[in-house]
């Protein structure tokens, strides 16, 4: 009994002198203390100089600029004073309510549009531009493509074709169409690309060619993805339809809002005229929920 516990003594010491071997070898005091972060890279230089300059622009703005004539107080009153014209006297006395839901319907016309022609061809550009579907070159030409156009806001791809289709519905059909193209492209290509390698493969080795693979196993796999960005896109394009409504004079509810805001100064018809979009956003997110959860049930 003896000689087996000191042979238990002997292999426990054994074991110590080689972890302290080990650890005297592969363990860097350094790395314990300071880690492998350095407190002066390029990147942290370069944050902290931005940030330097915003602060001293900040300073400059906040001695050089004259704030003596401007009163706060009336400024926020008067503001206030607004909001409450607006949001608990709304009523209009230039359109009733047929015509103020016509307007609304043209709004909605022109968003259902615009989605329908970018989801058309998103889903072809889309189909190009998933990795795991086609060449990599031709991905990422399109990519780049689509992320210039992103890169540029909506309202001035409208007012851009404005300049070639003049001011009015066709410029901003084509600019909201142009700019939906962009975002769903991105938006079905990360959706292609997440399905399982696997599938695509065996279709591959079955035979089938890459409208079968498309058609059969890529479009049905994703269509609950693809349906749900489309709804998601349809809502952001009727904001945008309110907003060209009255920048590029597209009509609808956008440009009697821009016609009661600055030319008319109706601050009730401006009231009622947001009570009319919020209701509308509200259907709108109602719907889409409800669509989304019936996809998801089914599949």
């Amino acid at each position: 009994m003896m000689q087996f516990e000191n042979e238990i003594i002997q292999e426990s010491l054994l074991i110590e002198e080689s972890l302290d071997d080990w650890l005297a070898v592969s363990v860097n005091p350094n790395d314990l203390n300071h880690g492998t972060s350095k407190p002066f890279d390029r990147a942290s230089l370069t944050m902290r100089g931005l940030l330097l300059i915003l602060v001293g622009l900040t300073i400059w703005f906040f001695f050089t600029l004259d704030y003596k004539s401007v009163d706060m107080l009336k400024g926020f009153a008067d503001t206030f004073s607004n909001f409450k014209t607006m949001l608990l006297h709304p009523y209009s006395h230039r359109f009733s309510w047929g015509e103020a839901f016509t307007e609304v319907m043209i709004t909605l016309g022109l968003a259902f549009l615009t989605t329908l022609i970018g989801g058309i061809i998103a889903l072809f550009l889309g189909l190009l531009a998933a990795q795991n579907l086609a060449p990599k070159k031709v991905t990422y030409l399109i990519k780049g493509f689509v992320a210039y156009i992103r890169a540029v806001p909506t309202i001035l791809w409208v007012l851009i074709f404005a300049v070639a289709a003049g001011l009015g519905s066709a410029a901003a059909v084509i600019g909201m169409s142009f700019h939906s193209i962009s975002y769903l492209t991105k938006a079905f290509s990360e959706s292609f690309e997440d399905l399982d390698r696997s599938v695509i493969e065996a279709l591959m080795a079955s035979g089938a060619n890459w409208w079968q693979i498309v058609f059969q196993a890529v479009i049905p796999s994703s269509a609950s993805y693809l349906l749900s960005w489309t709804f998601l896109r349809f809502e952001i394009n009727f904001a945008n339809a309110v907003a060209m409504g009255a920048a590029a004079g597209a009509g609808g509810i956008g440009f009697d809002l821009f016609m009661a805001g600055s030319f008319y100064f109706d601050l009730r018809e401006v009231g009622l005229i947001t009570y009319l979009i919020i209701a509308i956003a509200i259907v709108l997110e109602v719907f889409s929920t409800n669509m989304k959860a019936k996809l998801q049930q089914n599949t």
